[in-house]
């Protein structure tokens, strides 16, 4: 299970996606974000299907590597769709006692749970295709104008930018100590809720103090460094645009504005 979660990986590839500007990778999640909520209609999750689809193939990341991160949300799946499921009024299907199954409730899971699954696979792809240094330039450059109101922009991207890196240390280290503590006897997969929190005290404990022991050395390294704050500080690799990225927002305006015109006259409605 911790080998699936792909948040914060970069993989290595020379497709157009990863050459791209961070900044429109970014623009690019937020406007598949927005298009994937604009209604329940299911011509508009095929026109997003095929959106989605057509920017995977070019990004040259295989898919099975981009689904990984699903087997980490789904229990969260399964929730949302049970409880759309059995929660949600309408016509009933099936009725068990108290408990009525509606056809309102089948259609809105469905579409929760395809939401859910694009959320994820959208994001993986600006993850996947973004080295975290980029990501964070992107970040701070597309949000520079909070400065003028005196937000940090510097130092919230420099924290991103810190967490992302570390969740796949992190993840390795806990994939560590599991098969230590297992080889030792540990037995982190049967008993009840409780004997499996129990078993994971052995774990979280020097998980813990590795994670402390890891910010430590960073804080001295920065410190050594004569590491400031980002005022007055410059970039080795200032980003530009390019031709690829002024046709990458056109493509991604036109692609939000059909959808848009879709939701309005294919009755799109929202949830």
């Amino acid at each position: 299970m911790l080998r699936d979660i792909t948040i914060g990986q970069y993989y290595q590839s020379n497709s157009i996606i990863h050459k791209l500007d961070p900044r429109v990778k970014l623009f690019g999640t937020m406007i598949f974000i927005i298009s994937i909520f604009l209604g329940r209609n299911i011509w508009l999750y095929l026109m997003a299907t095929i959106f989605l689809a057509s920017v995977i193939k070019i990004s040259k990341v295989p898919f099975i590597y981009m689904i990984k991160g699903l087997k980490a949300i789904l229990f969260l799946l399964i929730f949302s769709a049970v409880f759309n499921i059995f929660l949600t009024p309408g016509e009933p299907i099936v009725t068990i006692w108290k408990i009525k199954i509606t056809m309102e409730g089948l259609v809105l899971a469905g579409f929760m749970i395809v939401r859910l699954m694009y959320l994820i696979i959208g994001s993986s792809i600006m993850t996947l295709t973004t080295t975290p240094n980029n990501l964070t330039d992107g970040l701070e450059k597309s949000l520079g104008f909070l400065n003028h109101i005196k937000i940090p922009v510097h130092e919230i991207a420099m924290m991103m930018s810190i967490a992302l890196r570390f969740i796949p240390i992190l993840i390795e280290e806990t994939d560590k100590i599991m098969k230590a503590q297992s080889a030792r006897g540990a037995d982190f997969e049967t008993g009840g809720l409780m004997k499996r929190a129990k078993a994971m005290i052995p774990v979280l404990v020097p998980l813990f103090v590795s994670a402390f022991r890891r910010a430590n050395d960073l804080a001295m390294a920065m410190e050594a460094r004569c590491y400031h704050g980002g005022e007055g500080r410059t970039k080795m690799k200032p980003l530009k645009y390019n031709k690829a990225d002024i046709s990458a927002y056109g493509i991604l305006i036109g692609y939000l504005v059909i959808m848009i015109i879709a939701s309005v006259y294919l009755g799109g409605s929202s949830i």
